[in-house]
């Protein structure tokens, strides 16, 4: 008699977070190693600025002259080495588990959307013209907002100072990103710029993350059993 001993399931290959794990990284390096000027030309001319796509002859400029593509290409621009390696951590952090359940185009495509929608949110909120958006923050923002609807029960972990130890405990995922974006409200309101960082783009980007992975909770279901072979 022969039984059927079923396989162990294989994972599928988590390809879109390192590729764009690599692209920010590489993207910075070819940067910094540009000499003043032409670092503060390219920032310039492909960062997003503030002031402008607040009306439609604006937007129909920015598409007709192609500069409407700086809310992507600003994504992949950083101020310093602390700007680059706090996204790049975050990335991982939350990029990896939900590209695992959404897999990697719908992965791409939350980050790149979101990213732009994020920055279109600071260039609106900023009133001061011309002021600098750059980061992916915003971005990554998105896939903490679709973390949270993808898995509402996880639990983060987390180093807590005792004293002379550290403690690591898991904490509910809602608790802590949910203090997260409390905090990004709270700054918004402060200031949409204040401490150089566009907050506004932060609580955008979480928004769109969470109704983005809503709205393709049914096909990422469908892809789950596929997976499963249900």
């Amino acid at each position: 008699m022969f039984v059927t001993i079923p396989g162990r399931e294989r994972m599928p290959l988590r390809w879109a977070t390192p590729a764009l794990f690599s692209l920010l990284w590489a993207s910075f390096i070819a940067v910094e190693l540009m000499p003043d000027t032409e670092q503060r030309r390219l920032l310039t001319e492909w960062g997003a600025l503030s002031g402008g796509l607040g009306t439609p002859e604006a937007w129909i400029q920015a598409i007709r002259s192609g500069s409407v593509l700086r809310l992507f290409t600003a994504l992949f621009l950083h101020a310093d080495w602390a700007h680059l390696l706090g996204n790049l951590v975050f990335l991982l952090i939350f990029g990896l588990p939900a590209e695992r359940a959404m897999g990697p185009w719908r992965l791409l495509v939350l980050f790149l959307l979101g990213g732009a929608m994020a920055n279109l949110a600071a260039v609106i909120a900023i009133s001061t013209p011309d002021r600098l958006i750059i980061g992916a923050s915003g971005a990554v923002s998105a896939l903490i907002g679709a973390y949270l609807a993808l898995f509402p029960g996880a639990k983060l972990g987390v180093v807590v100072p005792l004293g002379l130890f550290l403690q690591f405990v898991k904490v509910p995922a809602p608790l802590l990103i949910g203090v997260w974006a409390l905090l990004q409200l709270v700054f918004t309101f402060i200031g949409p710029a204040f401490g150089a960082v566009a907050w506004s783009a932060h609580l955008a980007g979480f928004a769109f993350g969470g109704i983005f992975a809503l709205i393709a909770r049914a096909g990422i279901a469908r892809r789950l059993r596929r997976r499963r072979g249900f």
